[in-house]
């Protein structure tokens, strides 16, 4: 009787491609890099044939590796999606959930429903991660992540997704600065100005130009910045002015008594805060019933 690879067998080379390295895929996958080795190993003696070219310095895919990892991949998908039915099958959001969250709405959203989804559904158990967009869709292509809050658009394929809420922007500048006496404030104000943005990769930063049509030679970039808790920091050193999202308006975790926080004029001038989930997970009710709740907490929280 012939034998088979393992899932297991399958989940440690996938883990050695993503990593590049034996130790840190070991770490990733909770085991010995030796029992990773051993696996790995095995795995080339049940298939016989070689997927790694191993030496020194790094490791190189086979050609025939490269398309058992693409396969792999896919197989190992599809062991998630059908974990991910039989949780379906269960009480809505009664199991455990994956959620990848951005930076830039996880500490002002997540504290809130996260102590309401603990009230109302008690047996819910949801592990967070907090990324930025790009590694957040990869690890939910790779069925490491369930469900992603973000701000959307965002290109991806093999997804679906939910619009929550607009979140609309608001433009932080120190107190003295003339744009924080003008009661309608427009986008156009912005041209010419000291702009402080979040470092690419952050897609605040691109939604946040989009939503106010602004050309790369519309305006200066003096500083760049990991956190916006950093940016409007130097708002208030007096360095220029940002845009903040509605959110962190609300929560407060922005307030600082030397900038000014004033609304656009412009109801467009917003970002789209939803969920995306992968086409084929077969629990799209419940990211949907999810999706749901966060309205009507929202909601709710609103008319307090």
């Amino acid at each position: 009787m012939s034998r088979h690879p393992t899932i297991k067998q399958l989940r440690y080379l996938c883990s050695v491609v993503e990593h590049g390295h034996f130790g840190r895929a070991a770490k990733a996958c909770h085991v010995s890099q030796s029992t990773l080795s051993a696996g790995i190993l095995e795995l080339e003696e049940v298939l016989g044939a070689s997927l790694l070219e191993r030496n020194n310095r790094s490791l190189v895919l086979t050609g025939l590796g490269e398309e058992v990892v693409e396969r792999a991949r896919g197989l190992l998908l599809d062991v998630e999606d059908l974990v991910a039915l039989c949780q379906a099958s269960a009480e809505p959001l009664s199991g455990r959930l994956r959620l990848g969250v951005i930076p830039t709405i996880a500490p002002f959203l997540l504290p809130g429903l996260l102590k309401s989804l603990r009230s109302d559904y008690p047996e819910f158990t949801p592990f967070i991660r907090e990324d930025l967009t790009e590694p957040l869709i990869e690890a939910l292509h790779r069925g490491e992540l369930d469900l992603l809050l973000l701000a959307l658009p965002v290109a991806a394929e093999g997804v679906e997704s939910m619009h929550l809420f607009d979140d609309p922007f608001y433009l932080a500048s120190p107190l003295d600065h003339p744009l924080a006496a003008q009661s309608d404030l427009d986008t156009g104000s912005l041209q010419g100005q000291e702009l402080l943005l979040l470092e690419d990769g952050h897609c605040l930063r691109d939604h946040a130009l989009e939503a106010c049509k602004l050309r790369g030679s519309e305006y200066k970039v003096p500083y760049q910045a990991t956190s916006l808790t950093t940016v409007v920091q130097m708002v208030a050193s007096g360095i220029g002015v940002t845009l903040v999202p509605g959110m962190a308006v609300t929560a407060g975790g922005l307030a600082s008594p030397d900038v000014i926080l004033t609304p656009f004029a412009d109801p467009e001038v917003k970002r789209d805060i939803g969920l995306m989930w992968r086409k084929k997970t077969p629990r799209q009710t419940e990211f949907r019933l999810l999706g749901s709740y966060i309205i009507e907490r929202l909601s709710q929280k609103s008319t307090e």
